[in-house]
């Protein structure tokens, strides 16, 4: 993995690791069904963009990564999941942040930290938000919140060299009960 993390002038820090498109055909989702649960297996497309930085307040500069993640049941190569959003760098406070939309009605803030050096040239970064935190929020339309409300969401990416791994779980509140909805992969750039 290079250590450089300037692109077109911007120093991207931890987020540079990510500029690329991944994929990946060796996806889990655990999703909530209304007689219990089911695993799907997936593939993906996983593309981030640098897109320079962005200035707040004049006082807090942001580095900005552009992202779009399209997801394929592998049994019949449909779309089950497709997502846009942002993830940021903030250098001064060295805090990451996702922002992340589905057209589902349901958007978030995600912020938390990187560690850069897990066992030599790997870097995690891990992200969470939760319904009601006045930092870290999710926002949802009125029908997700009475059928299908997000509780909570973590997100943890671990990139080393050209290799992408994540795990994310959503707590959601649907069919009268409380369900993880958990998803993994493994991704090559």
């Amino acid at each position: 993995m290079s250590t450089n993390t300037i692109i077109n002038g911007t120093d991207y820090g931890p987020l540079a690791c990510l500029v690329g498109t991944w994929t990946g055909k060796k996806g889990n989702d655990l999703a909530p069904e209304p007689d219990g649960d089911e695993n799907t297996a997936y593939s993906e497309t996983l593309a981030f963009e640098a897109i320079g930085d962005v200035t707040n307040a004049e006082k807090q500069t942001l580095a900005v990564l552009r992202y779009h993640q399209i997801v394929y049941r592998l049994s019949d190569n449909c779309p089950i999941h497709n997502e846009t959003g942002y993830w940021h760098w903030d250098a001064e406070t060295d805090i990451v942040m996702q922002t992340l939309a589905i057209p589902r009605g349901v958007c978030l803030l995600a912020g938390g930290k990187v560690d850069r050096h897990i066992s030599g040239q790997e870097t995690a970064i891990e992200v969470v938000a939760s319904d009601g935190d006045p930092e870290w929020g999710i926002t949802q339309s009125p029908f997700m919140q009475q059928k299908a409300r997000t509780l909570s969401f973590y997100h943890k990416l671990s990139v080393k060299g050209d290799q992408l791994s994540y795990t994310e779980t959503t707590v959601v509140d649907i069919y009268g009960k409380r369900f993880d909805h958990i998803d993994s992969n493994v991704l090559t750039r």
